[in-house]
């Protein structure tokens, strides 16, 4: 459930960015999603290869040239998924910028659940004391 939820903020975030980028045009909602299942794949899979190659480069920036990597991957996208169009790579920058903010604020706030302790274990905690006697804490 929580894939999903982060596919669907990822195609809001790419119907926001071209709504508000003139450079970047979405034909369908379908070309969206699409294009947020490939977007996700890519950051998955191919852009940490990328961060590794680049981390040289990313040092000397102070991390600043990870906007570079995202905007190239945006294109990326852009080039395999029809219906989705970045021009240029000004549009492809402000584009990838908007959709790392929308989805870094929407999974901010996605609530992730914990796994609490039964409460009836199979086991007991124990620690060990000052004089090598072991105790419950």
């Amino acid at each position: 459930m929580l894939i999903i939820t982060r596919w669907l903020i990822i195609t809001a975030a790419i119907l926001l960015a071209s709504w508000v980028v003139p450079g970047i045009t979405v034909e369908s909602v379908f070309a969206a999603i699409f294009a947020a299942a490939i977007l996700g794949l890519i950051n998955v899979f191919i852009k940490p290869v990328l961060i590794i190659f680049t981390l040289p480069l990313n040092i000397l920036t102070l991390g600043i040239f990870t906007f570079f990597i995202n905007a190239f991957l945006l294109q990326l996208v852009a080039y395999m998924i029809s219906g989705f169009e970045v021009k240029g790579f000004l549009a492809a920058f402000v584009g990838a910028l908007i959709i790392s903010l929308v989805s870094w604020l929407a999974n901010h706030f996605i609530v992730h659940h914990k796994v609490e302790k039964p409460q009836n274990p199979d086991y007991i905690d124990m620690k060990k004391g000052d004089d090598g006697k072991w105790r419950q804490p």
